[in-house]
Formats: structure tokens, C-alpha cells, sequence
């Protein structure tokens, strides 16, 4: 009976949960740090939604900049889940989804466009319209973030670079896991820093001083976006 094993030895010698995770874990870390850094940097960028955020930060307050922010979070996590599990098995089914995608997100922008032109040409102090917009749209301004990430297929082919640079060949799906969360923590702090760095005193007196001229920036800003979106190449 020496050469048998108990049934608490087999239950020592098999394989945990979170054995599972601290493997996944040390294989990935070289290529998860390089994933990392490409989504920050890639996040921190200025781009249709960080300017969002700001704009509203500025224009409405802390509470909506983050509402707004909290949306653009979901999606960007929705196309990391979609990325890490067969996306681009979907892609490349499905390709006209993507065109379809590319053309309401380049009209979508265009229309957010038009809106910062119009707030730019009117006159005066836009505070009291701003203050019932937030007490009355926190729902439209969460739809308006995922909005924007959910139609902009540039975060598709982020999340696809991303979780391909971090994942070695012939990965599981679950290996992706600590990939999608990571990333999503650090878009947390992007966005959600965005949202109060831009909402302070100092930032909305500055903001009264020059937004006509700041959303001005910002209509040429989602115009150019829209139309690069709409007439640029899937690749």
C-alpha cells in the first residue's frame, strides 16, 4: 500500500484555482507589463473621449465627468471581454459589421461635433443650462460614453493589438482574464482622473475664461474624427 496515494495527498498535488492564475500570471508578466504600457499610453492620448471629459468636467461638474467617464469605461471593457473571447473570429465572419460600426461611429462624432460648434457660438455664461443637465441626464451622458467607445472601431483593433501582444500563442481564454481587468483598472484611473483633474475650481475658472474658443477646439476636434472615421480604410 506504500505506492498508493490518499485522498488528501491527491487533493495537496492537484492543481489549484489560484495555482492556475499565478501560472498564467508569471508566463504572461513580460508581455502583460508591454500591454499595459500601450494602453495607457494609448488611453492617456487625447482622443473623442478624453476631450469629452474634459469638456464636461469643466462644463458640468465632477459628478457628470465621472457619470460620462463610467460609460466610456463599460465600453471599452465590453470590446475587452470581445477581444479576449473569439472578436476576431466574429471580424472576420462578420466584416461588414465593422463598416456599419465605422460609418455611425464617424456620424456619431460629427453629430457631437455640431453640438460643441453651436455651444461655442452662443454668448454669455452657459452655467444654469449646465446645472440642469446635470441633475436631469446622468442616464444620457452614461449612454453617451459607452456611445462613443462602442462605435469607435479604432478600440476594436486596440483591444485586439492588446490582448494579442500579452497572449502567447495557442492561449486559453481564461488567460486573457488578468489582461482585461489590468487594462480596465488603468483606464479607471485615466478616465476617472481626467474627470477630476479637469472638474477643479481652478480648471472651470479657466474653462469660463476661454470655452467658447475651448469648444471650438473641441467641435474641429470630433469633426475631423468623424470624418476621419468615415472616409479612412479598415485595417
Amino acid at each position: 500500500m506504500h505506492g498508493s496515494v490518499t485522498p488528501h495527498r491527491q487533493n495537496a498535488l492537484r492543481p489549484t484555482f489560484n495555482d492556475s492564475i499565478m501560472t498564467d500570471l508569471i508566463t504572461l508578466s513580460p508581455n502583460l507589463i508591454l500591454a499595459y504600457t500601450a494602453y495607457v499610453i494609448g488611453t492617456a492620448s487625447p482622443g473623442p473621449s478624453n476631450m469629452a471629459i474634459m469638456s464636461v468636467a469643466m462644463n458640468a461638474g465632477r459628478a457628470s465627468a465621472l457619470t460620462l467617464a463610467a460609460g466610456v469605461i463599460v465600453g471599452s471593457l465590453t470590446w475587452g471581454w470581445l477581444a479576449a473571447f473569439g472578436l476576431e473570429t466574429v471580424l472576420a465572419t462578420w466584416s461588414q459589421a465593422l463598416i456599419v460600426l465605422k460609418v455611425v461611429g464617424g456620424l456619431y462624432l460629427l453629430w457631437l461635433g455640431f453640438k460643441a460648434a453651436r455651444s461655442a457660438l452662443r454668448k454669455g455664461d452657459l452655467s444654469p443650462q449646465n446645472g440642469a443637465l446635470t441633475q436631469s441626464s446622468r442616464a444620457a451622458l452614461f449612454t453617451r460614453g459607452a456611445a462613443m467607445h462602442l462605435t469607435n472601431p479604432k478600440a476594436i483593433f486596440v483591444w485586439l493589438s492588446i490582448v494579442s501582444m500579452a497572449l502567447p500563442a495557442g492561449a486559453a481564454p481564461g488567460q486573457a482574464l488578468p489582461i482585461v481587468i489590468g487594462c480596465n483598472l488603468l483606464g479607471l484611473c485615466v478616465f476617472g482622473g481626467y474627470a477630476i483633474l479637469f472638474s477643479t475650481p481652478l480648471a472651470r475658472r479657466i474653462y469660463r475664461a476661454i470655452r467658447r474658443g475651448f469648444e471650438g477646439t473641441v467641435a474641429v476636434f470630433f469633426s475631423y474624427a468623424g470624418l476621419k472615421m468615415l472616409f479612412s480604410k479598415l485595417s
